[in-house]
């Protein structure tokens, strides 16, 4: 099975956005191990897929002030968000038009997205929204990388 790859974004005291010289990048389909918490907050790109399996898979995102994911829905695809850093109003109703459910989201909250749910997280503070994403099954394609909303929104 092969042995299991261990991120560490810390060197002794230093913070670093690699590892072992290796960027943040997808490494599914083989066993990983994470702090998952510390490589979210080092994540600059808008979205980064970090483990696509076959049932799952997990992006981190980094959300600009001000900025959102986009108002979207997954026709088959639950969806779990996670706040490590910053604050957001969550969206979601069941057509573009109707988002009846709003709240405010904060560091260690948890969103959970049914599928076929309309939804939109926008970063209503001061600093970047720092979140990790889990999909089932997976939505992007596998070593997804958008640096920028822009090059996110053009791949669609």
């Amino acid at each position: 099975m092969g042995n299991p790859v261990v991120y560490s974004p810390y060197h002794g005291s230093e913070r670093s956005s690699s590892w072992n010289g290796t960027e943040i990048m997808d490494y599914g389909k083989k066993p990983f191990v994470i702090n998952i918490e510390q490589v979210t907050k080092l994540n600059n790109t808008f979205r980064t897929a970090l483990w696509s399996g076959e049932y799952f898979q997990v992006t981190v995102m980094s959300i600009p002030v001000g900025d959102d994911i986009d108002l979207e829905v997954h026709p088959h695809t639950d969806q779990f968000i996670r706040i490590e850093e910053g604050q957001g109003l969550v969206q979601m109703g069941d057509s573009k038009n109707k988002l009846d459910f709003e709240t405010m989201v904060y560091d260690n909250y948890a969103i959970l997205i049914p599928a076929g749910k309309w939804h939109n997280l926008t970063n209503t503070g001061n600093i970047p929204l720092k979140v990790y994403v889990i999909y089932a099954p997976p939505e992007h394609p596998t070593g997804t990388i958008h640096v920028t909303k822009a090059e996110a929104m053009v791949s669609h």
